[in-house]
C-alpha cells in the first residue's frame, strides 16, 4: 500500500469512510478532491507524500481557488493522511504546519441585513392569498430555516395550537428531487413561530395535502438560484443591499443575537450541531455584543 498512487489510496479511503456515511452532496465534494488530486499529483505514492510535496500540491490548488476553498480542500485530505500515518504507510505528518494561500476573495454579497433593510424587504414581498416564492422569503427571514428545511415542509409540519414548527426532513433540490434527512441530528427540531406567521400560513395552506410539500409544486423543480433571483430583484426593490436566501438565515440569527438571545437559544433555533459552529459564524456579532457588555460593566461598577 505504502507503493500505491496517493490518489488510489484516497480513492480507497472515501469508498471506505465517507461513502454511505455522508450526506451526497458533502462526498461529491471528496470526489471532486479527488479529481483535482489525479490532476495536480497523478504520480505521487503514498510514502512520497513529505511536507514539502504536500505543501506544493496545496500552492497549486491555491493558484485557481480561493483561500476558504484550499482550506477546504485541506480538510478533505487531511483525514486520509492521518489514517496513513497511523497505519504506517506515511513516516511524518506531511499537514504539519501547512501553509494555507490562495486567490484574492472576489467581493461578495453582504451576508446578512439590518433591522430596518429586513423591514424594507418584507414590505415589497407580494404576499397573496397562495402559496408563491415570496411567502417562502418571509418564511425563512422568520424562522432562520435553510433552503432546503424551508422547501421541505408540509402542512402537517405546522402546529398551529402551540405556535411550533417541526423541521425533520430535507428536500433534495440539487438532485431528483425528494425528501432526505437534514443535515445532521441537532438539524431536527421544533421551533417556536410568531403569531402573525401562524395567522397567515393557517389560511395559506388550510386545503393542501398533508404530507405533500408547500413550496414544491407536484412534477415540477424548485432550484435555489431561482429563489436567489427573485430575492435579488426584491433588494433592488427595496433599495436595499442585495443578499442570498441562505443571507436571510444569517440576518435571522444576527437580530436575534442583537436583541439578547442567548447563542445556545440561537444554536438550536438554527439546527447547528453545537454552539461553536454558532460562535465561529457569528463571531463579529459576538465580539461587538462584548463590547457593548464591557460598557455596561463599567457603568454599572463606576454607580457603585
Amino acid at each position: 500500500m505504502k507503493t500505491a498512487l496517493f490518489y488510489e489510496y484516497y480513492e480507497k479511503w472515501i469508498s471506505i469512510y465517507k461513502d454511505g456515511a455522508i450526506r451526497k452532496v458533502t462526498l461529491n465534494k471528496y470526489k471532486m478532491t479527488l479529481q483535482w488530486l489525479k490532476k495536480l499529483i497523478p504520480n505521487i505514492k503514498v510514502f512520497e507524500m513529505t511536507r514539502n510535496v504536500y505543501q506544493k500540491l496545496l500552492n497549486d490548488y491555491a493558484e485557481v481557488h480561493e483561500k476558504q476553498t484550499t482550506m477546504d480542500f485541506h480538510h478533505q485530505l487531511k483525514g486520509a493522511i492521518m489514517d496513513a500515518l497511523d497505519e504506517g504507510l506515511i513516516e511524518h505528518d506531511p499537514t504539519r504546519k501547512a501553509i494555507i494561500k490562495g486567490k484574492v476573495s472576489r467581493s461578495k454579497k453582504p451576508k446578512f441585513l439590518s433591522q430596518f433593510e429586513l423591514h424594507s424587504l418584507l414590505s415589497v414581498l407580494d404576499l397573496g392569498s397562495t402559496i408563491n416564492s415570496d411567502w417562502l422569503i418571509q418564511l425563512i427571514a422568520k424562522t432562520g430555516l435553510r433552503f432546503s428545511e424551508a422547501i421541505a415542509l408540509t402542512p402537517k409540519d405546522f402546529d398551529f395550537a402551540h405556535q411550533l414548527l417541526s423541521i425533520d426532513k430535507t428536500w433534495d433540490y440539487k438532485g431528483e428531487g425528494g425528501y432526505q434527512p437534514t443535515k445532521n441530528k441537532s438539524s431536527v427540531r421544533k421551533i417556536q413561530i410568531d403569531w402573525q406567521t401562524i395567522v397567515q400560513f393557517s389560511e395559506l395552506i388550510k386545503n393542501l395535502p398533508e404530507d405533500k410539500p408547500i413550496f414544491v409544486k407536484e412534477g415540477t423543480r424548485l432550484y435555489n438560484s431561482t429563489i436567489n433571483d427573485l430575492l435579488a430583484r426584491k433588494c433592488r426593490l427595496a433599495k436595499i443591499p442585495v443578499i442570498s436566501i441562505h443571507g436571510l438565515r444569517h440576518t435571522h440569527a444576527s437580530l436575534l443575537l442583537f436583541a439578547g438571545v442567548s447563542i445556545a437559544s440561537v444554536a438550536r433555533r438554527l439546527g447547528h450541531a453545537s454552539m461553536n459552529t454558532t460562535q465561529k459564524t457569528y463571531l463579529h456579532i459576538i465580539q461587538e455584543l462584548e463590547n457593548k457588555d464591557v460598557d455596561i460593566v463599567m457603568r454599572s461598577l463606576a454607580s457603585l
